[in-house]
């Protein structure tokens, strides 16, 4: 047999001899043991003729392959980038929520509920926290709480009772965008202040008379159980019964007009109440108009990927019919399966990179290196469906029919 077969422009269609040879092994000539390993360096041969066929090809159509490739890289981008913002939220929801309960159980809010500012990295409460009064062992931190539009930028402001008297405790981002160092001196509501660096954050705490005066009354309290009770998972309960005040462990339920009481230890189960309340920030960005713009663009990237592969399909029906008249019907499926996920993988390649260069200009404050990667791997896993569907949905109607009606239909 010749080592190639040409259609009448000259094209070259496929290398035929190496996958004949691979089907033309016959028992008389071969030996048991010598069998597993000539079968084993089949596969492998046959598997790299595929892949240099499926590249070869993909070169042969530049226009087509580079337009179908960048449809579904498009789509995996806006699906990563979404997918980032979300994990980099369910991250700062977290970071944000130790930074106010300060180890502390119990989290009561007031009834206008709170909210979470992505510049500055903080959670904010709504309103005045309730009135309170604690049982005896039982300690109570009312922490106040709001943004200081400072004349170098907005930082985040707690005003808590055990911030010493004349003292400015901020992250290292607060304090550059402040332009002091530790030990400098600060004019806020009229009280001089000593500033100390701890942490990274946006947030600078002080005395609450303080704080009172730059942000005003925007509060919230955190309560701790006498040592007798400690390790209860019922400590809400308990304080509910003892305030009147509701409680949740629930962190999507809002607060009632009372104020509630959050408890980020009872309720039991696998999931902890840090984790639901992450997932709720991950929610917010996976059910806004962003997330549907992300499920709606993977879905035209598929369908751009079986549009290419039909065109495909219809353009080169001689070349498998000729395949499938010399008994090679199954390598045409072999070969759509290697063409797709070619495509697939460059796709999301390209998708991966786009992605991390936009979320990283756009949202550094969200995006980080963790989430970003996350969410690739999040995406990595629609690769293999996406391939295989993308490949058998073309070639199903094609490998129905016989050899000589597509070579009879493609003359």
């Amino acid at each position: 047999m010749p080592n190639f077969i040409r259609n009448t422009g000259g094209r070259v269609l496929l290398t035929m001899t190496a996958l004949v040879e691979s089907h033309a092994t016959t028992d008389e000539s071969v030996e048991p043991g010598p069998v597993k390993a000539d079968i084993a360096g089949t596969v492998g041969s046959n598997g790299g003729r595929l892949l240099k066929f499926a590249l070869a090809n993909l070169r042969r159509r530049p226009e087509q392959f580079a337009l179908s490739t960048l449809g579904i890289a498009l789509a995996i981008t806006a699906v990563i980038v979404v997918r980032t913002i979300s994990i980099g939220f369910a991250g700062s929801g977290s970071a944000s929520l130790g930074d106010v309960l300060h180890g502390a159980p119990l989290w009561v809010l007031p009834s206008q509920g709170i909210h979470y500012d992505a510049q500055l990295g903080a959670l904010l409460p709504d309103g005045p926290a309730p009135q309170l009064t604690v049982p005896d062992g039982w300690t109570a931190q009312r922490t106040i709480a709001g943004v200081w539009t400072s004349p170098a930028g907005r930082v985040a402001v707690n005003g808590r009772s055990d911030v010493a008297a004349g003292t400015a405790v901020m992250g290292s981002a607060a304090a550059k965008l402040l332009g002091v160092r530790p030990g400098s001196r600060l004019e806020l509501a009229g009280v001089s202040v000593t500033v100390a660096v701890d942490g990274t954050s946006r947030i600078v705490s002080l005395p609450t008379p303080v704080a009172a005066g730059l942000v005003g009354s925007s509060s919230w309290w955190t309560v701790r159980e006498p040592a007798s009770l400690s390790g209860r998972l019922d400590l809400g309960k308990l304080l509910s019964a003892a305030t009147g005040i509701p409680s949740s462990t629930n962190p999507a339920n809002k607060p009632p007009a009372s104020g509630l009481i959050y408890d980020t230890v009872g309720g039991g189960g696998s999931v902890t109440f840090q984790q639901r309340f992450s997932a709720l920030f991950a929610g917010k960005v996976t059910g806004s108009v962003l997330g549907m713009v992300s499920t709606v663009g993977l879905l035209l990237g598929f369908v751009i990927a079986v549009t290419s592969f039909l065109a495909s399909v219809q353009e080169r029906r001689r070349e498998f019919g000729i395949m499938a008249s010399i008994g090679l019907a199954d390598e045409v499926l072999y070969f759509f399966l290697v063409e797709s996920a070619v495509v697939f993988v460059i796709a999301y390649l390209a998708a991966a990179l786009l992605a991390g260069i936009a979320v990283f200009t756009l949202v550094p404050g969200v995006a980080s290196m963790s989430a970003w990667l996350q969410a690739c791997g999040m995406a990595a896993a629609y690769l293999p469906a996406m391939a295989i569907i993308g490949a058998l949905v073309p070639v199903h109607r094609l490998l129905q029919q016989r050899p000589v009606a597509l070579l009879a239909e493609s003359a």
